[in-house]
């Protein structure tokens, strides 16, 4: 399973100092795309070379318990499934031992210039699927 470090800026939070809902899905995206770098797809590589991008077609999310300012956090991903044209990860935010949000989310990877789906590059869906 891939995992981010996160800090948790003022920015990302409401005027309590706890992380606004919305933000959890942004740490998320953070994590899938280096998750991705990781692998050695760059996203803008992916759709300059391939001409594909993936986009999030269905997120289920579970908030468990808040994040706050200064907060260090966990951001994990794994791989749950990959198909033809999409993947499906489980991730993870967690501060220390306490697990504060938990998502699965739907990947879909559509051609970049009309936004219909589209087969995941080979060498990408490879790489990918040999994932623990």
């Amino acid at each position: 399973m891939f995992s981010l470090a996160v800090r948790v800026y003022w920015e990302d939070t409401d005027a309590g100092g706890v992380v606004y809902y919305a933000n959890y899905l942004r740490f998320m995206e953070r994590a899938r795309s280096e998750w991705l770098r990781g692998l050695g797809f760059e996203q803008d590589q992916l759709r300059d070379e391939a001409g594909v991008v993936f986009v999030v077609r269905r997120v289920e999310i579970d908030y468990l318990a808040p994040a706050r300012f200064n907060d260090l956090l966990d951001v994990s991903v794994g791989l749950v499934d990959a198909g033809r044209v999409s993947i499906d990860v489980a991730q993870r935010i967690e501060r220390g031992p306490t697990r504060l949000a938990q998502a699965s989310v739907r990947l879909v990877c559509v051609d970049a210039a009309r936004f219909k789906p589209a087969k995941i590059p080979a060498a990408l869906l490879q790489q990918i699927s040999r994932q623990p």
